[in-house]
């Protein structure tokens, strides 16, 4: 190797090390100035609201009592919704990289896709339509089916990333295909599935605005009083909460990114 050509080797290496020590700066600051931003958002837009002279069907909307009961029902909501989707996803995503079901991977991930695809609100109504009842669960299942695919397909990802020299040597020690498993490929694959988790937590969090639909609580309950009411007052503190809301969570599962995964790969 020409000395030319080793020095332009070393300024690629330095550039790129560069490149992923700005990055890695710039997520640290995002993960300190989120949360202030979300504690800004939910102080002002309350302090904005109770400072109002409400009327009194403002006050029935807006009060500590309705907008901790409907924070808390998102919350519940968006929890039931994850929950479902990491119970399904991680296993079904894992099976189908083993090397019988692999075939069934565009046929699970397809149907995935659909839900994806489909409109939130479509799915709500379909729902109500097939089950002709209403309730909490009547709002999680279809927005568990519409979160689905980005755990999944980063898991089925994740996998794939795994370096075969590892389960080779793996093999070669003695391993049962469980143990490399549960040694070696799902520890590298927690990466990929935490990112597949933030993307389907806000998901999750954005369409449980729309359980009110089926009788389900959450904070679209406020927003479409709001709406409905023509009362701004209403629809800006329910639009801003679950706005806060969905940040918060974005920032928790990036915190799960940052301090979950294997520390080798951090």
């Amino acid at each position: 190797m020409s000395a030319s050509t080793a020095d332009l080797a070393a300024a690629t290496v330095d550039l790129g090390a560069a490149e992923n020590a700005s990055t890695r700066r710039a997520e640290r600051a995002r993960l300190l100035v989120q949360p202030i931003i979300v504690l800004i958002l939910v102080v002002g837009v309350l302090i904005w609201a109770f400072t109002r002279d409400l009327t009194a069907t403002q006050k029935a909307s807006i009060n500590a009592t309705n907008i901790a009961t409907l924070t808390w029902q998102h919350i519940m909501l968006t929890a039931a919704v994850v929950i479902i989707v990491v119970a399904l996803a991680v296993p079904l995503g894992t099976l189908l990289t083993r090397p019988r079901f692999t075939r069934l991977a565009p046929i699970i991930v397809g149907i995935a896709n659909i839900g994806a695809a489909a409109p939130a609100v479509g799915l709500l109504v379909l729902f109500y339509l097939a089950t002709r009842t209403t309730g909490f669960w009547i709002g999680v299942f279809p927005i568990a089916f519409y979160s689905l695919l980005p755990v999944l397909r980063n898991t089925i990802l994740g996998y794939q990333q795994v370096d075969k020299t590892l389960i080779d040597a793996g093999r070669g020690q003695g391993m049962s295909s469980f143990t490399i498993l549960r040694h070696l490929e799902f520890p590298m694959a927690v990466p990929y599935i935490l990112a597949g988790l933030r993307t389907s937590l806000v998901l999750a969090v954005g369409t449980a605005t729309l359980c009110f639909l089926v009788s389900a609580g959450g904070l679209g309950i406020m927003i479409d009083t709001g709406y409905k009411l023509r009362d701004n007052v209403t629809l800006v503190v329910g639009a801003v909460l679950a706005v806060s809301l969905a940040l918060l969570l974005d920032w928790l599962g990036a915190l799960a990114e940052q301090f979950l995964g294997p520390k080798g790969l951090r």
